[in-house]
């Protein structure tokens, strides 16, 4: 089956210098491209690894701290968990900044959350359950990971759809842009080898003519 070749391509040898010169850039750009395709796929593992302990983190952490919530809500009754749940006051910062992988601009999320005592809470210790402020600590420990995995989740979301743009371009360069200079690269240089034959042929037969005439 014959390569495809390029189309509006003037067999000159002009033409043939270009596309040669073309054909290196995409080589080179292939190796590149290759590299990074490879650089960001590691990079994509070493985060999904943080990214399932993360995961676990939470959901342990979570857990945990609905058992105590409920637990308090038994003990304390409903009512009385809200009211002090509504005392709590919003204690967390978050800055988000970025940072670059590869070309790939990724958040940098930088969670301050002071560490409350008992007291800090707003809510009277004297009249709730040490349950409740097991699971207020429980809570502000998850909410800390669940920034932080808010970071990770969004930066494999970038770098996934980064590696899927990456890998296309490689593969049209592979499969079909590099071959294709490539078949037309040969297509021009037979044709001027046939044009070259072509024209010994024409002066041969000229000097021959003039020969005869002689």
């Amino acid at each position: 089956m014959a390569q495809e070749t390029m189309e509006g391509i003037n067999p000159t040898r002009m033409e043939l210098l270009k596309l040669k010169d073309r054909e290196k850039l995409a080589v080179k750009g292939h190796s590149l491209l290759k590299e990074k395709r490879d650089a960001l796929i590691k990079e994509f593992f070493d985060i999904l690894d943080k990214v399932k302990g993360s995961r676990e983190k939470v959901e342990e952490t979570l857990k945990s701290a609905f058992e105590d919530l409920t637990a308090a809500q038994v003990i304390m009754g409903d009512l009385a968990v809200q009211k002090s749940a509504l005392s709590v006051k919003e204690s967390v910062e978050v800055d988000i900044n970025s940072r670059s992988i590869m070309g790939v601009v990724v958040p940098v999320m930088d969670s301050k959350m002071d560490e409350k005592t008992l007291i800090d809470r707003g809510y009277s210790f004297a009249d709730t359950s040490v349950r409740l402020d097991e699971a207020a600590k429980k809570f502000e420990d998850a909410l800390a990971l669940i920034i932080e995995l808010g970071e990770i989740e969004k930066t494999i979301y970038l770098l996934t759809a980064e590696i899927e743009s990456t890998k296309r371009r490689v593969n049209a360069l592979e499969h079909i842009m590099i071959p294709k200079i490539k078949s037309t690269v040969k297509s021009i240089e037979m044709r001027l080898q046939e044009m070259e034959r072509e024209n010994f042929v024409r002066l041969k037969m000229i000097k021959s003519t003039i020969e005869t005439d002689e």
